[in-house]
């Protein structure tokens, strides 16, 4: 017969303690209970746990052999037990974060260490998608919290890059215009911002790095995040567009947002929580 879950509590008591008293003073037991109850299963394993012919039990190799899966199995129990309550209490079965794909690089994991340690059962699920999906997925409840850009008309958050080697000199918007473009955008084609569509021939992608592979085909230009094109600017394999009148780069704010018309779980009231604390 194997281990009941009351015997193993019972079990490492008695090893920690070192005798049935001290273990029956920990578990809140009398010392015969305890000692009836190790005979008891050592009869159900055929196996002896503890010499008993000194003045207190010795465990014996077959306890020992036995103590590392007891204890795993205690902790797994514990956690068990853990998690049922922290269910019961509102955590959520999983904590899903979506993150448009230029946040990726920023730090919002840091919060996420503490969040474990704390809630080391709480799975995390991370959906990288455009802003405007990232968006969707909150409102329908599909994500509990979204990472996004905020975003006014002055600011140009990405980093241009061409496919191919250029003039030095400054272009103009209405160059750009007359190119090819990629845009990274929504899968719905209505979800598009108009502040970012130069060309009048478009092309989207739902990934940067997808839309890196078209740039770097020399088949369009887009604007991709400055730690993307870095290495390829410097490897000298995409080239900076200068365009006059319009900045490549700017301070991008962000912003962890998430939907008042859902009550927030455990895990994404303290994830929130730890943010603040860091900001």
């Amino acid at each position: 017969m194997p281990f009941a879950a009351d015997q193993i509590p019972l079990f490492l008591a008695v090893l920690d303690a070192g005798s049935f008293s001290a273990a029956a003073r920990k578990l809140g037991r009398v010392p015969s209970a305890v000692s009836m109850a190790i005979a008891q299963l050592e009869a159900e394993l055929d196996l002896q746990l503890f010499d008993r012919r000194g003045r207190e039990p010795v465990p014996t190799a077959a306890a020992r052999a036995l103590e590392p899966q007891a204890r795993l199995l205690a902790e797994q129990l514990r956690q068990l037990n853990w998690q049922a309550q922290a269910l019961h209490e509102g955590l959520e079965e999983r904590l899903t974060l979506a993150i448009a794909p230029e946040l990726l690089a920023t730090h919002w994991t840091e919060p996420l260490h503490q969040l474990v340690q704390e809630f080391p059962a709480l799975p995390i699920e991370v959906l990288a998608a455009p802003q405007a999906d990232a968006l969707e997925l909150l409102h329908a409840g599909r994500a509990h919290l979204a990472l996004v850009a905020v975003m006014s008309p002055q600011f140009a958050p990405w980093q241009q890059a061409l496919a191919q080697h250029g003039p030095k000199a400054r272009l103009s918007v209405e160059q750009l215009a007359a190119t090819r473009q990629v845009l990274v955008a929504s899968r719905d084609p209505q979800q598009t911002d108009p502040r970012f569509v130069f060309a009048r021939q478009l092309w989207r992608a739902d990934s940067h790095q997808a839309a890196l592979s078209l740039i770097g085909a020399g088949l369009v230009w887009g604007w991709l995040p400055k730690g993307l094109v870095e290495a390829h600017i410097a490897a000298g394999t995409l080239l900076e567009i200068p365009v006059q009148n319009l900045s490549n780069g700017t301070t991008l704010f962000v912003d962890w947002v998430w939907s008042k018309e859902r009550a927030q779980g455990l895990g994404a009231q303290r994830f929130v929580q730890l943010l603040r604390e860091r900001a």
